[in-house]
């Protein structure tokens, strides 16, 4: 056991990052967006999340998970996770790539395109 106390943080430092901290900021702003954004597409059944990863789905050629998830700025784990559920309601589906068949192919189904054609007003 350690008998070093950890020094004290006094309040004036919280007010001070409260205030002027970057990273605080955009993280408080990331949040409201979110909260904003999730809150204009609930009518649809989606999440600002989903809305995202659909419509990185809507291009010519069907992408890799390899290729959406730098694209969404998101670790291959939590988009496969996410692309999951997408899939269980019919929005997504994956094929085997045809160079490849470890990796598969990611595409909006007719349903998913009509979802976000109708949410990307909102």
């Amino acid at each position: 056991m350690n008998d070093t106390a950890a020094p004290d943080l006094p309040f004036s430092t919280t007010l001070e990052v409260r205030d002027r901290c970057l990273c605080l900021s955009a993280q408080r702003a990331a949040r409201a967006l979110a909260r904003r954004f999730d809150a204009a597409l609930k009518p649809f059944g989606l999440t600002n999340g989903q809305f995202s990863i659909l419509m990185s789905l809507n291009r010519p050629e069907p992408p890799r998970i390899s290729d959406l998830a730098p694209f969404l700025a998101m670790d291959r784990t939590t988009l496969t996770a996410a692309l999951k559920v997408l899939e269980r309601r019919g929005l997504v589906s994956g094929t085997p790539d045809p160079a490849d068949r470890r990796n598969r192919r990611l595409s909006l189904t007719d349903e998913g395109r009509a979802l976000l054609a109708r949410a990307v007003p909102a």
